[in-house]
Formats: structure tokens, C-alpha cells, sequence
């Protein structure tokens, strides 16, 4: 294992986001914090308590998420994609640097952008409503596992777009989209009947509703269940890396 490419590549990536603080840390920060003054404060005191939590506490696990999924998403897409853009890319594959390696630089500074900002919202959300972690230990194995995994699907898409606004694409017209309907202000059993079952189909919904029940202790789906779902994507996502590497797909033509 070549250490000193990975470090390299890792603290390369994170020096990108000192130089661009504003962007990467500073706007996802401010606008989760309008969802918590809007939903939290204003609407929040207004609506009943879901399963005995106060709603501007029951929405938190929710909103870090969704800036969780979207931010990891970015990070990792813009990472790689940028390099490919500029032609920076074949240097790093002529390198004696395994792919290994170079998924871990990339990845790993992507997911560490993610976790940073994830905890920052935490804390931020302290500053508009109370709430507690029940399990802490599990709390932070969630951010890990969803920081982790979603910034290999953003790897993905980095490789996979041909162009600036395929970047988009996939956060905007599907993730988003998700996040809204996976449970991320709502309990999922305020649906009727059979739109709970479609929401099922819904993979973000294992990913919030797991989250939440390590804030409080419920969930509308086991915990056993969100575990395992995030765990087969994550599969899914290293074996789409493996293929691309292994075919060179997008990245040696």
C-alpha cells in the first residue's frame, strides 16, 4: 500500500476545500439552518410531536442526511471529474499508484469533507432545537457508512459525466427528490397504506429512518434492515468502481 500517494492525494483534495470554505462548508451549513428556523421554530411549534418527539427535533436526523447524501455526492464527483476535465487524470493513472490507492485518496478526502460538515450541522442545530443521541456509537457509524458509500456513487457519476451539467443531474433530478419523499419530515406512517409500500422502494427511506433511531430510538423500519440496505449499496457501489478501473471505462479513452 503506497501511503504517500494516498496522503498525497487526500490532503490535495482537502486543500481544495480550505481554498473554497464558502462553497464547500459555509453554504450547505447556512441553508440547513434555514430549515431549521423554518421547520424547526416557526412551523415546528405549531405541529403535533411524532412519536413523542417534538417535531424541530424529530426533522434533524432528516435534514443532516439529506446534506449528508447531496454534499458527499458533489465532493467525490467534482474530485474526479476535475482532474478528467483538465487531463491532470493521466498522470495520476501513469503513476505507480494503484487504483486502490487512488479510490482511497479520492474517496476518502471526499467523505472527510462530508463527515466535517455533517458534524458541524449537528452542532448547529443545538443553536435552534434540543435534542439527544441515544446511540452515539451508532449515530457515528451511519455518518461513516453514508459519507463513505454515497461519495463512491458521486465517484461514479465524476466518471461517468461527460460534462458540467451531468454533474447535477443525478443530485438534483433523483437524490433530492428522494431525500424529500424518504421520510426526512415525516414519520412514513402518516402515508395510507399504499404509498407506504412504494416509499419502500425508496432506498434514502432506510437511510433516515435508521439515522433517527439513533438520535431517539425509532424508526419506521428495523434499524437491522437500514443497516443491511446501506451496506448491499455500498457493495454495489465497490463493485461499479472495481468494473470502471478494470475496463478503464471513461478514464483511459
Amino acid at each position: 500500500m503506497n501511503v504517500y500517494a494516498i496522503r498525497a492525494i487526500y490532503l490535495f483534495e482537502l486543500a481544495r476545500t480550505w481554498r473554497t470554505l464558502l462553497q464547500s462548508i459555509a453554504t450547505p451549513v447556512i441553508s440547513t439552518s434555514l430549515y431549521f428556523v423554518v421547520f424547526g421554530s416557526a412551523i415546528g411549534a405549531r405541529m403535533e410531536a411524532m412519536h413523542g418527539i417534538p417535531y424541530g427535533a424529530f426533522i434533524i436526523p432528516g435534514l443532516i442526511m439529506m446534506a449528508l447524501l447531496s454534499e458527499s455526492i458533489s465532493n467525490a464527483s467534482f474530485g474526479i471529474y476535475m482532474p478528467r476535465y483538465s487531463g491532470t487524470i493521466y498522470e495520476v493513472l501513469s503513476a505507480p499508484v494503484s487504483y486502490v490507492e487512488i479510490v482511497i485518496g479520492y474517496v476518502g478526502a471526499a467523505a472527510t469533507k462530508s463527515l466535517i460538515l455533517g458534524v458541524i450541522i449537528l452542532i448547529t442545530a443545538r443553536l435552534f432545537v434540543d435534542y439527544e443521541i441515544q446511540h452515539p456509537l451508532m449515530m457515528a457509524l451511519f455518518l461513516v457508512l453514508t459519507a463513505v458509500t454515497f461519495c463512491l456513487f458521486g465517484f461514479i457519476i465524476g466518471i461517468w459525466a461527460d460534462g458540467w451539467e451531468k454533474l447535477q443531474i443525478v443530485p438534483a433530478l433523483i437524490v433530492t427528490p428522494l431525500a424529500f419523499l424518504g421520510g426526512s419530515f415525516y414519520s412514513i406512517e402518516m402515508l395510507p397504506p399504499l404509498w407506504q409500500k412504494i416509499t419502500l422502494f425508496n432506498p434514502v427511506v432506510y437511510l433516515i429512518s435508521g439515522f433517527r433511531w439513533s438520535f431517539y430510538g425509532v424508526s419506521d423500519i428495523s434499524v437491522g434492515i437500514s443497516l443491511a440496505m446501506i451496506l448491499g449499496f455500498l457493495a454495489l457501489c465497490l463493485v461499479a468502481v472495481w468494473w470502471i478501473f478494470k475496463t478503464g471505462y471513461r478514464l483511459k479513452n
